[in-house]
């Protein structure tokens, strides 16, 4: 998978609205996805009944993912899950406070078991407080923040922006935020932690402008007087002679001059711009002058000019704009529209957006992350993962991928012997000191001297006759790595060659 997060192993636990977003971004990005879903769900019939139960046939924001049907309350099933977590860099769960340590998988279980997770919890209210244990959705968070009031226009209510504004401003995309800067703190203490994304918090931290303009005495909390919320004329929606909408941004004298002088409106409006006091004029005598033309007259005349002009296009207008065809801001995969992944990237640029793939095998899913599909291994029916030799293969911690990566970067500062790579049938043992070594007639040759991301998976024995596996190999190695180098491997590169040639040699079994 391509992108930034291309090695970012995330599980999320079936759910609704912001995390589901959230995680398709994570996706988008490049990260490897399962999700956990439960069994016993049977799509409603057609129509608004799907859409309020959340069971969609395009379901867009699942993209990116494979999912496995989980029991997570029956025993075998709980194990499964468990199995994937402990293979993850990642867990996203959205239910409620409490749900998830009841059903087993909560954040002390789940670190217990793998202490390099980022747990990462999103709900409407929190963890904590009054509202904690009541249910709600977007409007109702957008509403207790404080920010839907100033959404009214006269006396008609408040219009909430869609689910934007709690959903995925306030829920998704603080998730992400959260998720990755514990991920960075990761590489420099080697732990996980709890993320605790609440979208009532999210969408209060949305409005902190406002709150010190409001300080100022700059904000005024009669809805339609400000400039933000429609109350100036130079930032505004004008209808235009068909019944279509445009908007006006010019919040800046240069752009507002350029604006009347397009309209043939002299300077008089230009030297208002800062008296409240006139805006209502001002605003009565721009919208006389927007009704004068048609949508597409207007388009013609202000598109490209410098007056922060922009149509008010549909969704189904959006993708065929010439601005965002030129930046391909949408994309069509098997005959559906949508945005393409977003930010990006000049080095790891993200792929086009994957379709929801179909339901996986548990066990399958289990097999390629590494783990075992035996009942004793993941709680399901299956064959126990076995070496080429035919040995057990021991289950260790997951493959931190990316700081593997990170640690293939810094070989280009390191010596490269001639000898590094293993022979046939060669493998490397724990010697007592704790020091790897070749077992078969060859030169000896430390770990580190090759690849360890690149070690063959049966050709690594521990001390006394157990099968290490390279994914434990690596873990082990990263671990005494010093993260602070590795997660910035231009800064010194004198100190982090000393470290990687000293401590990346040794496997510490205690």
């Amino acid at each position: 998978m391509a992108g930034p997060l291309a090695g970012l192993r995330v599980v999320e636990l079936q759910g609704r609205g912001p995390g589901p977003f959230g995680v398709m971004v994570l996706a988008d990005l490049g990260a490897e996805v399962v999700r956990i879903d439960r069994p016993d769900e049977t799509p409603p019939g057609d129509g608004e009944e799907r859409m309020i139960s959340g069971h969609r046939r395009i379901d867009l924001v699942s993209r990116g993912r494979r999912s496995v049907a989980i029991d997570l309350k029956q025993p075998d099933g709980l194990a499964a899950a468990l199995r994937l977590i402990d293979r993850a860099d990642v867990l996203v769960e959205g239910y409620r406070p409490g749900v998830a340590e009841r059903l087993g998988v909560g954040p002390e279980v789940c670190l217990g078991r793998n202490q390099r997770l980022v747990y990462a919890r999103i709900t409407g209210w929190g963890q904590e407080g009054s509202y904690a244990q009541v249910p709600g959705h977007d409007i109702n968070y957008v509403a207790l923040s404080g920010a839907l009031d100033p959404l009214r226009r006269g006396d008609a209510p408040p219009a909430p922006p869609l689910n934007l504004l709690g959903d995925y401003g306030g829920g998704g995309m603080l998730l992400v935020i959260g998720i990755l800067s514990a991920l960075f703190e990761r590489f420099h203490s080697g732990a996980g932690q709890v993320v605790d994304t609440a979208m009532i918090d999210g969408v209060a931290l949305l409005s902190t402008l406002f709150h010190g303009l409001r300080a100022e005495g700059l904000w005024s909390d009669v809805p339609g007087t400000n400039i933000l919320d429609l109350g100036s004329p130079f930032y505004n929606v004008y209808e235009t002679a068909d019944g279509r909408y445009v908007t006006i941004g010019c919040g800046e004298p240069k752009f507002y001059a350029a604006l009347l002088e397009k309209l043939g409106l002299g300077r008089e409006l230009l030297h208002q711009q800062g008296d409240s006091a006139s805006w209502a004029a001002g605003q009565a005598r721009l919208a006389e002058v927007f009704k004068s033309k048609r949508f597409d007259e207007w388009r013609e005349l202000l598109e490209g000019t410098q007056t922060c002009f922009a149509p008010v296009l549909t969704f189904a207008e959006a993708p065929a704009h010439p601005h965002n065809v030129e930046r391909a801001t949408f994309v069509e995969v098997d005959g559906v529209v949508q945005p393409a992944p977003a930010p990006r990237f000049s080095r790891t640029p993200a792929g086009p957006p994957r379709r929801p793939a179909a339901p996986s095998d548990s066990a399958e899913v289990l097999l390629s992350w590494g783990g075992s599909s035996s009942p004793a291994g993941a709680g399901l029916p299956g064959r126990a993962g076995r070496g080429r030799h035919g040995a057990r293969r021991r289950e260790g911690p997951p493959l931190p991928r990316v700081e593997a990566q990170r640690l293939q970067h810094l070989r280009g500062v390191l010596p490269q012997p001639g000898n590094a790579r293993p022979g046939p049938g060669q493998r490397y043992r724990a010697e007592p000191r704790g020091e790897a070594r070749l077992l078969d007639p060859a030169p000896v040759a430390p770990v580190m001297r090759d690849d360890p991301a690149q070690l063959p998976v049966d050709r690594i024995v521990e001390e006394p006759g157990r099968e290490l596996g390279a994914v434990d190999l690596v873990d082990r190695l990263d671990r005494h790595a010093g993260r602070a180098q590795l997660a910035h491997p231009y800064r010194g590169v004198l100190r982090a060659k000393h470290r990687l040639e000293n401590q990346l040699l040794r496997l510490r079994t205690g």
